[in-house]
């Protein structure tokens, strides 16, 4: 059984989905990539939901949050292996997909591996901002890519500090 609850952010309504144990969804309002919640039941009192509300909280507050949030993000192997180097992102760093794709050859014994099937993973990602997608960017260091959109994605550098204006 799948719950969700809803957040009001600076980037606008954000809503959340559970397990009831894990999260395992957050949409920002207006992306692209969503999974269709009408069926879902509303619960607003699941512990995972309040943790979540504190650590989006903190984020807003331009705090790094320390807690860590049982995420539960459904995908195939490559997409659940290029989240999990988003993970390894910290808060107020960036990365390009280029570097994200050279990592991921290395660790599975490649030479290479497509800076368009990461772009295409990253964007498939289902729990934007906790599994930090905002932090990738373009080859130069450019703003590409979002599905919460380009403002967004700017926003929530900005945010933790990054200033790509410089």
């Amino acid at each position: 059984m799948q719950y969700k609850t809803s957040y009001i952010s600076p980037l606008g309504k954000i809503t959340l989905i559970s397990d009831g144990i894990y999260l395992t969804h957050l949409f920002i309002k207006g992306q692209k990539h969503r999974i269709d919640v009408s069926c879902i039941s509303k619960k607003d009192d699941l512990p995972i939901f309040k943790e979540t509300k504190d650590w989006l909280d903190q984020y807003f507050q331009k705090q790094n949050p320390i807690t860590q949030i049982n995420l539960k993000a459904e995908g195939t192997p490559f997409q659940k292996q290029v989240w999990e180097e988003l993970q390894q992102i910290p808060y107020g760093k960036i990365t390009t997909y280029k570097e994200i794709a050279m990592r991921i050859a290395k660790k599975n014994g490649r030479k290479s591996m497509s800076c368009q099937a990461v772009g295409h993973a990253i964007g498939l990602n289902p729990i934007s901002i906790l599994i930090p997608c905002h932090r990738v960017l373009g080859t130069n260091h450019t703003l590409t890519g979002y599905n919460g959109g380009i403002k967004k994605k700017e926003q929530l550098l900005k945010i933790e500090g990054i200033n790509l204006d410089k």
